[in-house]
């Protein structure tokens, strides 16, 4: 028997039990509409983060405190308070890191912002002026704090435009004083709505200067981070070599795996992010396959007992000149056709509902959650249904074609 023969024989057995063929392909929709929904989902994320990390700028430099996470141990080295004044100034000296155009220490300061009875939680951040050229961030009313307001440690503070809502509505908000950890800061600026900036929502901040925010504020010495910009993306690296030598030189440091700062820029940040999200879709995408594989002993299952429903369609089948080899290809190709089915279903059904998230999650959080088909992951469903029709369809087809045509015509 041909080929063809046997594949339309497969086929007309699929169509013939239609619920039962709908039952023995669910463990594979299932399975590949998981395997597409985590590769989907995983991949919006990633360009979520991405595109949000692309907002720092390329040339941008991050000088954070502790040696650089690589564990859950490493984690608690990032309360170190390694970065002091001395630091910020010998990074921006000219004679230590020519390739620094300009640069601004950071301090967080946890907590929420008031005005005449009104509360939200919003980000303060201490910084220095130089933080708008390197964020491109300015006051669209208003003006900016001074190298002076830093020098005299001034309670003045630029906001977001969200927090400027919230907080006075349609009022002015210029000259009007918030309370940050109730001491009273004087409004000076409003900045222009810039969204989010790596891990900065521009909109719903309140920048301070960062000696009032350490003096008054904290009662610390120390910065969270530095944030520096090379004069072009050519010297970044030679900038981001020259910050770490400066560092080292000033800390006493002679082995680089006793470092106690980590320097990243744009491009670290978004290689580790891939790599972090690459290996937990992997290591999702594992755990949702395994649903194929208990979906291929189902299908094992099911032929078993189609095998034995059809005994004598099989001895009439042989009667008629039908050989073993006809026998086993035709199941194999009935087992085949089953999961590539329901491959096919799980990636339409999975694309759909990735979708649906896509939109539920810009709706919900507010973001840019872009809808991302894996190409790869369809295939790979595919690729994988066929395998396992073919793997978990041998044993049955082989029963199958071993039957003997005299005993199954009599089988009842």
């Amino acid at each position: 028997m041909k080929m063809r023969y046997s594949l339309q024989t497969a086929i007309a057995g699929v169509l013939r039990n239609k619920s039962r063929s709908a039952l023995t392909i669910l463990g594979i929709v299932i399975g590949n509409t998981s395997i597409i929904l985590v590769q989907s989902v995983g991949a919006g994320a990633e360009n979520l983060i991405l595109n949000q990390i692309q907002g720092l700028g390329s040339k941008t430099i991050i000088v954070e405190p502790g040696r650089e996470p690589r564990g859950p141990s490493d984690f608690a080295s990032i309360l170190s308070d390694s970065l002091k004044d001395r630091e910020f100034k010998a990074i921006t000296n000219r004679a230590n890191v020519p390739g620094i155009e300009t640069a601004t220490p950071l301090v967080m300061v946890p907590g929420s912002l008031s005005y005449s009875g009104e509360t939200v939680d919003a980000t303060t951040l201490g910084a220095s002026s130089a933080i708008t050229g390197i964020l491109d961030i300015y006051p669209e009313d208003g003006i900016f704090f001074s190298e002076d307001d830093i020098e005299g440690k001034a309670s003045v503070a630029v906001i977001g435009s969200e927090v400027r809502n919230k907080l006075f509505g349609a009022s002015d908000a210029l000259g009007e004083k918030i309370k940050i950890k109730d001491k009273n800061f004087r409004v000076i600026g409003i900045l222009t709505p810039k969204g989010q900036i790596g891990a900065i929502d521009i909109d719903d901040i309140a920048i301070i200067p960062y000696s009032t925010a350490q003096q008054y504020l904290l009662g610390t010495s120390h910065f969270n981070t530095i944030m520096a910009s090379a004069f072009s993306e050519n010297e970044l690296a030679v900038a981001v070599d020259d910050v770490k030598r400066t560092l080292r030189d000033l800390h006493n440091i002679t082995d680089p795996d006793k470092d106690d700062f980590h320097v990243t820029t744009q491009a670290d940040a978004a290689e580790r992010v891939g790599m972090v999200t690459g290996i937990l879709t992997a290591l999702l995408t594992s755990i949702a396959a395994i649903s194929l594989v208990v979906g291929g002993i189902g299908i094992m299952n099911i032929m078993l007992v189609s095998v034995t429903e059809r005994t004598r369609e099989i001895g009439l089948r042989k009667a008629l000149g039908a050989t073993n080899k006809d026998i086993l290809i035709q199941f194999i190709f009935e087992a085949v056709i089953l999961t590539v089915l329901g491959g096919a279903f799980g990636i339409l059904l999975g694309s759909l509902l990735s979708f649906g998230v896509a939109i539920v999650l810009s709706r919900a959080l507010s973001l840019v959650w872009s809808f991302s088909f894996p190409i790869s992951g369809a295939i790979i469903g595919i690729v994988v249904a066929a395998v396992v029709g073919l793997i978990f369809g041998i044993y049955p087809a082989r029963q199958a074609s071993l039957k003997s045509p005299m005993e199954a015509l009599r089988y009842e």
